[in-house]
């Protein structure tokens, strides 16, 4: 069985995407002080700074973002496996703000669930939205993201792999299937 690996979007491509994200973040957010991006651990977090570097570039506005682990509140850990937690760091109240999860890539929408729960330790946000890069389909949960960079048919044993500079030393999201 050979594996086939067949790029999705070039690090062109991603930068372009990048900017129309943010432009619909923009578009969509009231007051851009209220605003914090938090990043899902792993690609998650530096996709995260990305947008908040172009809704910068975009609106001569810093955006606070924080990065957060949902290792604990995942209902399936007897699945994936044992994972070892990364460090959420959100310094700041979310009381009150539009907060956008940012994830690389949904599929059954339970890494999402994961991350509405853990938020809630948090404060309470006036209002929580969804930005992935990469929509997949195959949900099992009832979660649509409010912003998505490339919804992608992919059938269950496809793998979507986001490759990002500062954690891969390049840009790319790539399909990979076996057959």
């Amino acid at each position: 069985m050979s594996t086939k690996v067949v790029e999705i979007l070039s690090s062109e491509e991603l930068r372009r995407t990048l900017t129309r994200l943010a432009s619909q973040i923009v578009e969509r957010t009231r007051d851009l002080s209220q605003l914090i991006l938090l990043g899902i651990h792993t690609r998650g977090v530096p996709l995260a700074n990305l947008l908040a570097r172009q809704i910068e570039i975009l609106e001569g506005v810093s955006i606070y973002v924080g990065a957060l682990d949902i290792t604990f509140y995942r209902d399936d850990l007897d699945q994936i496996g044992l994972r070892t937690p990364a460090k959420t760091d959100i310094p700041f109240d979310l009381t009150g703000k539009t907060v956008v999860l940012v994830d690389d890539v949904i599929f059954k929408g339970r890494t999402i669930r994961a991350a509405l729960n853990a938020v809630n330790e948090y404060g309470r946000p006036e209002v929580i939205r969804l930005a992935v890069l990469v929509d997949r389909g195959h949900r099992e949960l009832p979660i649509h993201p409010d912003f998505v960079g490339k919804k992608l048919p992919t059938a269950q044993e496809e793998i979507v792999k986001v490759y990002l500079q500062d954690a891969d030393g390049h840009d790319a999201v790539e399909l990979i299937s076996n057959g």
